[in-house]
């Protein structure tokens, strides 16, 4: 069974809207791990439109499974990870007109700053993963870098509109991960996974973990986080 970790950007989205001290990320990680999430997700952007630094420093104080924080290859970034440090980062590109990450990090045209990175951080103890396109050349760079893992993109997976484009991609990430597994990098998968296309994703044994977000933290508004975490966990099982 794949692992399961929690992106509890969303809670502090509520509280930023009005700025408020509730909902609080923290206690949401917190019922997340009681309904038995195996991590720990957050992007700390550098707007701060969701996660505040204080969320990433409670947080590494608390969390009892393994954190997972999300963030741009820039210096201030890389000095809060090796302050807070972390289990893993996972280095996505970063705009500041998106609503969410759109697509994978370009690892091939920046892998000459992207390799000073991953050294600095695997230098403070840090794991690291990259967000990717499910491509070769991507992948075949990301071994270059030595990361750790790479985490799929399968945002043109769940949105894929038929069956036959669904498919299509279905296909690319499965050859994706066994590219990763036969180099012997770690594979994690996420962006857009929800209750119902787990139900394909599950099925592809190389992905060690899945990154999710949106859909669990949309459920638990209406039907409380232990719920919605341990219905996910039964879909994935």
């Amino acid at each position: 069974m794949a692992r399961l970790a929690i992106n509890v950007d969303h809670v502090a989205t509520i509280r930023q809207a009005r700025l408020a001290p509730e909902p609080d990320p923290v206690a949401a990680a917190m019922f997340a791990e009681l309904a038995g999430a195996h991590g720990i997700v957050v992007h700390l952007r550098e707007d701060r439109r969701h996660i505040q630094d204080r969320d990433v420093t409670v947080l590494r104080k608390t969390i009892k499974t393994k954190m997972n924080l999300e963030m741009s290859a820039t210096k201030e970034m890389v000095e809060i990870a090796q302050k807070i440090k972390p289990d893993v980062v996972t280095l996505v590109p970063e705009k500041r007109q998106e609503l969410t990450t759109e697509g994978g990090l370009d690892v091939v045209l920046f892998e000459t700053p992207l390799a000073r990175v991953i050294e600095m951080l695997h230098g403070s103890g840090i794991a690291v993963s990259v967000f990717i396109e499910p491509d070769a050349k991507h992948i075949k760079a990301a071994q270059r870098l030595e990361a750790d893992y790479i985490e799929l993109h399968t945002g043109a997976f769940a949105e894929a509109q038929s069956f036959p484009n669904r498919q299509e991609q279905y296909e690319r990430l499965i050859t994706a991960a066994r590219l990763a597994k036969k180099l012997d990098i770690g594979v994690h998968a996420g962006h857009g996974v929800d209750y119902q296309n787990i139900l394909w994703l599950k099925n592809i044994t190389e992905i060690e973990e899945f990154s999710i977000g949106h859909s669990i933290i949309a459920r638990a508004v209406l039907i409380g986080m232990d719920r919605a975490v341990r219905e996910m966990l039964q879909l994935i099982g």
